[in-house]
């Protein structure tokens, strides 16, 4: 393990009704003065002509100049709803008070100020699978002043040392089990190892004789608490910066608004707290509300919904498929405590948003957001949800369809998603940043629809659309036929080379159980799909799969499937 001593320090409007035109955007503000002594974060932000514009008219997104998140989301929220309540439950049914949470914090940012010579504004990585003690750490990461990078357990050595690098990682807290390839991927970053019981392994140990209490890092709202990097699904991973006032942002946005939890609800997910998604749902919204966090290290989707009545849930992060593979089995559990479903990542078809209803009764809020955005932009929830439709614009969010050019397009027409909100695209020195926000708006490389009711109905990632024939298909419009036929279990549609057509749509098949893949039901289902959309855009090749590829983020991998990577059963079908 390296020494741990470290290098020294490097000196908007509400929203509008539909079919409302925005309004103006408040120009951008300067700078608050940094709370940080290493100043890397801020000086490796874009250039402000680069950044999108800003919105902050909504009254809770009014933050003061001075803001630490994690003094907020902890001590905040002991002021409002008391220490006593219970904050964190790992798997084990072991439960830490907000009273506890805070000690651990505190003694953490102690440790990490005066014994690992930690100063602000270096960065902090962690490792390992969601526990509070992972948790803990990247609370105090932020309470000192520093600025956390959080990564999914599954990265390998050179993914790891990517980072460590492109972030300039000068310390790394590492869970124990989670250290052999950290320590393969040689980058001689300072490390020190937690583990996942209730000393903490080292870095418990180590910070538990220091003082109680910890006055949080004089951050200024606008420094960089976080990079969080991308899940790669489009190219190299790119790193994103984010403001301690945006962590709060989403917990006032989507949190207060569409998802509206209260201190007595429990939360629970599937997604690594490194991506933001899980971010978001398992530590920063139940935080805010003053509600607890169940953090299973694995959230398969059995696993996931065993564990609603065992820790009586009430609220779920998940991707779609997670709710689809587990539709057969949530019929024969109780479910009484689950009131709120949360899905993102991936589009939600709306057979399965129908399916999950028919099975539990459970309503569940599809969400539309991007690591560059932090979280969900677009959403509905309750007696506002369109089966089959993304949602409406969060409240602090504005939203339109564009052209090639920039220009909005008539309700109705398809075209790129185009956002603008508290938080937006902040690119660490990634000459991508470019692209991504034009004329103010951060561009999300999504094909939607908007309706006259001010409903975005996702059609498919820009890079998702198949040109055949000079027709453009949304892969996720095939994918949503496909999987009303009682054979399908699971599906991901692609488009393929083919000389005549240019490309031709090819469906990967997982069957459902008894189902007999092979040439008839090939053809069964290239019929089906041609009685549920037009008939151009069916199938021309399918091939049955054992199972389909997926982030460790739940994101299906077609860039996988577009090299033949999937667990194949034979291919029917004839691109003809």
């Amino acid at each position: 393990m390296a020494s741990l001593a470290l290098s020294a320090p490097v000196p908007g409007p509400a929203r509008p009704g539909p079919g409302a035109a925005p309004g103006p955007v408040r120009p951008a503000r300067a700078l608050s003065p940094s709370g940080h002594a290493d100043t890397f974060a801020r000086d490796h932000l874009p250039p402000r002509q680069e950044w999108p514009d800003l919105c902050f008219d909504l009254p809770g997104l009014r933050y003061p100049q001075r803001l630490n998140c994690a003094r907020e989301l902890l001590d905040g929220s002991i002021g409002r709803f008391g220490a006593d309540r219970p904050c964190l439950t790992d798997q084990y049914r072991v439960t830490w008070s907000y009273a506890q949470v805070l000690d651990r914090v505190d003694r953490v940012a102690r440790f990490l100020v005066q014994e690992a010579g930690l100063a602000s504004g270096n960065r902090v990585l962690l490792r390992g699978p969601n526990t509070p003690w992972l948790a803990v750490c990247w609370l105090a990461v932020l309470k000192a002043g520093a600025v956390v990078v959080t990564t999914v357990p599954l990265l390998r050595p050179a993914e790891l040392r990517a980072v460590a690098e492109r972030a300039q990682v000068q310390l790394a807290l590492c869970d124990e089990r989670f250290d052999q390839d950290w320590e393969r991927a040689r980058t001689g970053v300072p490390t020190v190892l937690f583990g996942p019981g209730a000393d903490g392994g080292d870095l418990g140990r180590r910070a538990r004789h220091l003082a109680a209490g910890f006055r949080a890092a004089a951050t200024a709202a606008d420094d960089v608490a976080l990079i969080a990097f991308t899940s790669g699904t489009s190219g190299v991973p790119k790193a994103t910066m984010h403001f301690h006032r945006d962590v709060l942002a989403i917990a006032d946005t989507f949190g207060a608004h569409v998802l509206r939890p209260g201190p007595d609800d429990v939360f629970a997910g599937s997604p690594p707290l490194a991506f933001t998604f899980g971010l978001g749902g398992l530590l920063v919204f139940p935080l805010r509300a003053g509600a607890q966090a169940v953090l299973l290290e694995d959230g398969s989707p059995r696993a996931l919904f065993a564990a609603v009545p065992r820790f009586r849930i009430t609220t779920l992060f998940t991707a779609p498929t997670a709710y689809r593979a587990v539709l057969e089995f949530a019929r024969r559990t109780d479910l009484r405590t689950l009131h709120s479903c949360v899905s993102a990542g991936e589009p939600l078809p709306e057979a399965t948003w129908r399916a999950f209803r028919e099975a539990t009764g459970v309503r569940i809020i599809d969400g539309i957001g991007s690591t560059e955005m932090l979280h969900v932009f677009i959403a509905a929830a309750g007696d506002d949800i369109r089966p089959g439709a993304t949602g409406r614009v969060v409240p602090g969010y504005r939203a339109k369809v564009v052209d090639a050019s920039g220009a909005a397009v008539p309700d109705g027409v398809p075209g790129l998603l185009a956002v603008q909100g508290p938080t937006g695209c902040r690119y660490l020195a990634d000459p991508r940043q470019r692209t991504q926000v034009e004329r103010g708006w951060n561009l999300t490389g999504d094909t939607c629809v908007r309706d006259a009711d001010g409903y975005f109905w996702y059609r498919a990632r820009s890079d998702d659309m198949i040109v055949s024939s000079g027709y453009n298909i949304a892969a996720p419009e095939v994918e949503q036929a496909l999987l009303l036929h009682p054979a399908v279990a699971l599906c991901a549609v692609v488009g393929v080379p083919d000389p005549r057509r240019g490309s031709v749509v090819k469906a990967f098949v997982q069957p459902a159980a008894g189902a007999r893949p092979g040439p008839e039901l090939a053809a069964e289902l290239q019929g089906f799909v041609k009685q549920q959309i037009a008939p151009y855009k069916y199938p021309r090749v399918v091939e049955f799969v054992g199972a389909l590829p997926h982030s460790s983020t739940g994101k299906l991998q077609r860039a996988a499937l577009r090299g033949g990577d999937a667990r194949g059963l034979g291919e029917s079908g004839s691109p003809c």
